[in-house]
């Protein structure tokens, strides 16, 4: 089993009253009233101090992702974030996972394609390269990308990507959204014939459908915990068992918030502040901007209001007044000592049937010294006894860099 360490990098310092006083914190929140560029720059620093950290401690992978104007998770460029992480991490064992660089926004895509290409050189052969759809905040409201042309740009994107990493001629594209009169990518990434591709998702059918097609890795990127994701994961492994695909558990990933601490009782006191400013705060994101018509297609959108929307929606109704218990018992939270950490967590990775997990291991508000602690805890404690989860039954993860398979990392040279 492979588990990496996910960064969102949210602003630390948001008022007390913030999801009182503000309409979202996407989207529209006043930077020059809430934030400091300093204080900025210092959170740049410690998240990737903090994955640095991570890779040191043993991780087997560092994960950055990509959103704009919003005070949850603000690495508008997740490639600039993954360059200094490659760079610094070389002779380790540890996956660059860009989860990812947003492909509808990227005109011409191929410059996603030139950036992964770079990464997977500096890292020498380390790259995961994500290959995100993108919200409906980012890519429809902050990029202006009209949301019923969104998801046929990025499959062309995603199409464009993989013919520019693979072919060895010169050529033309001349598609629906992009025309290019020569493409002839300088660098291609070392790992051939491409790095493998994670897609993160939500639950619409659609993904499932273009994860399966292509062969690629399906990701379930959810807050809202694994009893709600089992219902989602339960529904894609049906569609693999349909199609007739492999049912392979790493062809799927997942998102987990995990705190560990000395005792559970240690773990509530020092971590049920930061997991209730994430909720409070960098949730808080204004209901009218997650939906925008056209954002989904119409038979994923059917499938979301009959099947996840509405747990999803009652469940976030009752949030504003749950107590640590409620985040740990509804499972959004796995939190604890780390025997507490382990049981839950294998727990959650059966259930699910997932081979690639991400952990969340920095929550909301969570200051820098308290996420080294959690860094370590979980790796030295918790995550040792998950590396042969899936061992037993043969498979193989066709989705992680062939390099880093065997634990046998190459370097690029320095």
């Amino acid at each position: 089993m492979k588990i990496s360490m996910f960064h969102l990098m949210p602003y630390r310092e948001l008022p007390a009253d913030f999801e009182k006083r503000y309409h979202s914190v996407w989207v529209d929140p006043p930077f020059w009233e809430l934030a400091e560029p300093e204080k900025v720059g210092q959170y740049y620093n410690w998240t990737l101090d903090e994955l640095i950290h991570a890779a040191r401690c043993g991780m087997d992978g560092i994960c950055v992702n990509e959103h704009h104007q919003n005070a949850y998770g603000f690495m508008p460029s997740p490639n600039v974030m993954g360059s200094v992480l490659a760079r610094a991490t070389n002779g380790m064992n540890t996956a660059i996972v860009q989860m990812g660089a947003t492909l509808p926004t990227t005109n011409p895509p191929i410059r996603v394609a030139e950036e992964y290409a770079m990464l997977d050189c500096i890292s020498g052969g380390r790259l995961v390269a994500g290959m995100p759809l993108g919200s409906p905040m980012d890519v429809n409201l902050c990029y202006g990308i009209s949301p019923i042309e969104q998801r046929e740009r990025y499959y062309e994107a995603h199409d464009l990507i993989l013919k520019a990493w693979q072919s060895r001629e010169i050529f033309a594209w001349n598609g629906r959204f992009f025309q290019l009169p020569m493409v002839n990518l300088w660098p291609r990434p070392i790992q051939n014939p491409h790095p493998p591709v994670w897609v993160p998702g939500s639950g619409s059918l659609s993904t499932w459908d273009f994860s399966a097609k292509h062969d690629h890795c399906y990701c379930f990127l959810s807050y809202y915990g694994n009893n709600v994701g089992k219902k989602i994961m339960d529904g894609f492994w049906e569609f693999v068992s349909k199609t007739k695909l492999e049912p392979n558990p790493y062809r799927a990933g997942f998102l987990q918030l995990v705190a560990v601490s000395q005792t559970d009782a240690q773990a509530e006191q020092e971590y049920f502040p930061h997991i209730r400013y994430f909720y409070d705060k960098c949730l808080h994101i204004a209901p009218e901007l997650l939906a925008i018509p056209g954002h989904q297609d119409y038979r994923s959108l059917v499938h979301s209001v009959k099947n996840i929307a509405p747990e999803q929606m009652q469940l976030m109704a009752q949030v504003p007044n749950w107590r640590y218990r409620d985040f740990v018992e509804n499972q959004f939270v796995i939190a604890g000592s780390p025997a507490t950490v382990r049981d839950q967590l294998m727990a959650a990775v059966k259930k699910l049937r997932v081979g690639n997990l991400m952990v969340l291991l920095h929550i909301g508000s969570m200051p820098h010294e308290l996420t080294l602690k959690n860094i370590e805890l979980f790796a030295r404690e918790v995550m040792p006894h998950f590396r042969s989860v899936w061992d037993e039954d043969g498979w193989v993860n066709n989705w992680w860099p062939q390099r880093l398979r065997n634990g046998a990392a190459r370097a690029s040279a320095n």
